[in-house]
């Protein structure tokens, strides 16, 4: 931007100001004065990404929130663009992954616009209806002193006066006529009534609602879970309505987030957890950029209050996860969207040196945020970062779900507290890792052991119509689920009949497994029905398609009647014509089965480079990649001249295997 010639400079500055907002997310630095470096070329093994730091005190965390936040570069384009030209935004996407912090960001990133306090005024002509003024930011606090000092004034004059008739009343009943208790009694009534008639001076003050005397930046408001009255200003119930005793209508005035977050950020996480009137409302402060003060609750004094309009003129930042388009107001959601963006935020980005740095410096952001943990030494962050790559579900790619990743990270920094460690070390993120469990985790390792203990898990031998399936439990948890399969004479016309709170996605994969049985099969299943039984499911059910192979294995073995291997689990989803697709959480299924004592996991072929398990589990399975059932059934089914005499028939109806490199599965496969 060329520079033109002003007096006072300020085009210097908002040049500056523009270079600085450009440059988003700042590099990772580390301390000038220390031994730590960063090597330019790093080795694409190197897990701090070029970084040489004896602990995390030796990297520098940035002030500005903006440059805080991780990944997400679409999303910070975004924000940047809203944030120079005012529009909303709205935010979606899984929680943690950034959507609070990139809202209170965009508070730093406004133009700096001047900030304006709100003052409320009696109304001598309607005590009902509050007169609103709007001054400069500073401005409302010396209106309101002046008022006071006034007030003040005014009611010494009052008080000197009040003394001064109080005692010649006295005076003159105790020395003139003698009559000390009428005395007495005709003070008390001075006194009373000049106390009354000071009020309605007092009434003269004006309310100051919205004070931005001390605000440096624009104001940020996060109204998540707000009621209607912290939404949208309330006046307060006075039970005390007559007599002169009540509050003025004025002074009982109190703002809502949208009128704090004037000229400023309004945040609303969950945003489609609002009720209906409240978003209604919303769009009418959006749309007209003012809204007037009433009382929320209709049986209070405070509905009779009517405010004259407040300004209003703020940034919505909207955020909540999918589902939260669901209940959203569309009349909100189209003035949101066509006054602004609307962003989806990632799950995972890709893994880079830079990227790896930058994780590091989470880690020094989270320990002085929190300001008791001991920093992490270089190796621990190094544990940290393979965790960030084990969450992720894909290969070559680190989570953004920060705010659980934090949570391993407090936790390892707790253990190193409760041992008086100088610094927080890889051990104890390793002890983090297995105390900072998930309930569904948990929950997953205690139904594992009960298994075990009742012999209900069976990882040896060949059993007919029975294969062990995997599933996953939340999003870090796996869990192994049988699947047994029956096929006996009908009553009537043929069906595949399945139990085990199958939900909509499941339902459908057993229907599309039925398609291939039908077509592949020698018999006649218009006279059979086919009973498919998810072990053991419990009130959640089973949900997405990662058992198609599973059940598909199940129903040909009892067709068939060939044994399955028991030591064998396997996941994989299914297509009509027999291909295996990808799923996901395939790294934490394989460890369900290893826990589960099996020794071999057929996953699709496609979630191969997926696979991140934890090095404990390695020696103990063997990972088989397929991308066709053919595929599954060699190797799952027992017995040489039946099975290759059926998978021979198979690839003749259903086609032959797909190549791997033709195999590439969607970027979010299903989660169970």
């Amino acid at each position: 931007m060329p520079r033109r010639e002003h007096g006072n400079g300020s085009d210097e500055t908002e040049r500056e100001t523009v270079n600085d907002l450009d440059d988003l997310g700042s590099a990772v630095d580390v301390e000038v004065d220390g031994e730590a470096t960063i090597e330019e070329n790093p080795s694409e093994d190197d897990l701090l990404g070029g970084l040489r730091i004896g602990s995390t005190q030796e990297i520098e965390v940035p002030d500005r929130l903006v440059d805080q936040v991780i990944g997400q570069e679409h999303a910070r384009d975004v924000i940047l663009k809203a944030a120079k030209q005012r529009r909303h935004v709205m935010m979606i996407g899984s929680p943690g992954t950034g959507k609070s912090m990139l809202a209170k960001a965009m508070s730093e990133l406004l133009p700096k616009e001047e900030l304006q306090d709100v003052l409320v005024y009696h109304n001598p002509d309607d005590g009902n209806k509050p007169k609103v003024r709007t001054v400069p930011s500073g401005k409302g606090e010396q209106i309101v002193e002046a008022h006071k000092e006034e007030a003040r004034k005014r009611n010494q004059m009052r008080s000197f006066l009040m003394w001064i008739i109080i005692a010649i009343v006295l005076g003159y009943s105790l020395i003139i006529a003698g009559q000390i208790l009428l005395g007495i009694l005709a003070a008390g009534i001075i006194y009373l009534a000049f106390r009354y008639g000071s009020r309605s001076g007092d009434a003269m003050i004006p309310n100051l609602i919205v004070n931005n005397a001390d605000q440096t930046t624009a104001p940020f408001e996060d109204s998540t879970g707000a009621h209607a009255g912290a939404l949208l200003g309330d006046v307060r119930h006075d039970p005390f309505q007559s007599g002169g005793m009540e509050t003025p209508s004025h002074d009982r005035v109190e703002p809502g987030a949208i009128h704090k977050a004037n000229k400023g950020v309004l945040f609303i996480d969950e945003i489609n957890t609002l009720d209906i009137r409240s978003q209604q409302h919303l769009m009418t402060a959006i749309q007209e950029g003012e809204f007037g003060i009433t009382g929320q609750s209709e049986r209070s004094s405070g509905a009779m209050v009517q405010t004259e309009p407040v300004p209003t003129d703020f940034v919505m930042v909207a955020a909540g996860n999918l589902d939260a388009m669901e209940n959203m107001h569309p009349a909100l959601r189209s003035r949101i969207k066509g006054y602004g963006y609307e962003v989806y935020m990632d799950d995972t980005i890709e893994d880079s040196p830079e990227m790896r740095r930058k994780y590091a410096r989470f880690v020094a952001q989270e320990v002085a945020k929190d300001g008791r943990l001991p920093h992490f030494t270089s190796d621990a962050v190094e544990e940290v970062i393979l965790e960030a790559r084990r969450r992720a579900g894909r290969k070559g790619h680190l989570t953004l779900e920060f705010r659980n990743l934090g949570g391993l990270v407090r936790v390892a920094g707790d253990i190193a507290r409760s041992e008086d460690a100088e610094n927080t070390t890889r051990d104890h993120v390793l002890q983090a890792k297995g105390r900072a469990r998930s309930i569904e985790q948990q929950i997953a390792d205690e139904y594992i052991q009960r298994r075990k203990d009742y012999e209900l898990s069976v990882n040896e031998g060949f059993v007919t119509g029975r294969v062990n399936g995997l599933a996953v439990m939340g999003q870090d948890s796996g869990i192994m689920l049988p699947v047994m399969a029956e096929v006996t004479p009908s009553q009537g016309p043929g069906q595949v009949i399945a139990t085990g709170q199958l939900k909509e996605m499941a339902e459908e994969s057993v229907q599309n497994v039925s398609a291939i049985i039908k077509k592949f099969s020698d018999q006649d299943l218009s006279e059979m029905d086919v009973h498919v039984q998810f072990v053991q499911t419990g009130q959640q059910g089973v949900d997405g398609d990662s058992a198609s192979i599973t059940v598909a294995t199940a129903v040909i073995s009892a067709l068939e009647d060939i044994p399955v291997d028991q030591a064998l689990a396997m996941t994989g989803s299914l297509s009509v014509r027999g291909d295996v697709l990808p799923v996901g959480g395939v790294t934490h299924k394989i460890e369900a089965a290893a826990k589960a004592g099996c020794k071999r996991v057929i996953i699709p072929a496609a979630n191969e480079q997926d696979v991140m398990i934890e090095d404990e589990y390695k020696e103990m399975v063997e990972i088989i990649p397929v991308s066709h059932i053919s595929e599954v059934l060699d190797v799952a089914l027992e017995g040489e001249p039946e099975k290759d005499s059926l998978v021979d028939r198979l690839k003749t109806i259903t086609g032959s295997a797909l190549p791997k490199k033709g195999v590439r599965g969607p970027s979010s496969p299903s989660p169970q």
